[in-house]
């Protein structure tokens, strides 16, 4: 997940400066975290970081973990989107999930800090944290279950996965960065391509019997 979220990807990005503010400040909080852990980091380090003032952080966020949340689920959009542009739903969905995945891995290894930061520190965050998680690994899901079951390019027989098996491969993938991640393989992401895409394969195939 890069560290770098453009602002169009922000709330209000059509009023310039509100929405430039909110992407310094989901970048101030990236940098704050990655450098003392999110317990100990406070909303002065956060506007710091983002320099801007500590009115403006309230203008925008309540807390700390307000802000957290919305810069996990501002780059997880970000990384479904690239997900999405390298899907094509007129191939075949079998010869599209490696080219997917491919690009999945390659936008969580541009920024391994702030990867840690978005796998790991959300889990520390309680209810409101798994809330986040569930949204952001149901939209991811849907995209899958909506992209596997609409592409057939009559090649090949049509895949069907249901929604629940769609969140059981989310959660595969999910384990496996994690993984990953704890072992500091971060730079090695694209070894894990081959196995979440045997995953998806392997569920999409199962789901059609």
């Amino acid at each position: 997940m890069t560290a770098t979220i453009d602002k169009t990807a922000t709330p209000d990005a059509a009023e310039g400066a509100p929405s430039e503010h909110y992407a310094r400040l989901l970048q101030g909080m990236a940098h704050a975290v990655a450098a003392k852990g999110y317990a100990d980091t406070t909303i002065a380090d956060i506007v710091r970081e983002a320099a801007v003032s500590r009115r403006t952080f309230y203008e925008h966020f309540s807390t700390k973990t307000e802000c957290l949340i919305a810069l996990y689920e501002t780059a997880s959009r970000l990384g479904l989107q690239a997900v999405s542009e390298a899907f094509d739903p007129a191939q075949p969905w079998h010869t599209q999930v490696e080219q997917a995945m491919t690009a999945y891995m390659d936008y969580l290894a541009q920024d391994p800090v702030l990867l840690r930061t978005l796998f790991v520190e959300i889990l520390g965050l309680g209810l409101p944290g798994l809330a986040a998680r569930r949204r952001v690994n149901g939209e991811i899901a849907n995209f899958i279950q909506v992209a596997i079951n609409s592409s057939d390019s009559g090649e090949v027989p049509a895949a069907h996965m249901s929604s629940q098996m769609a969140m059981t491969v989310v959660g595969g993938i999910n384990e496996l960065v994690l993984q990953a991640i704890e072992q500091d393989r971060v730079g090695d992401l694209r070894e894990l391509v081959a196995p979440a895409t045997r995953l998806v394969r392997a569920v999409a195939a199962d789901s059609r019997r």
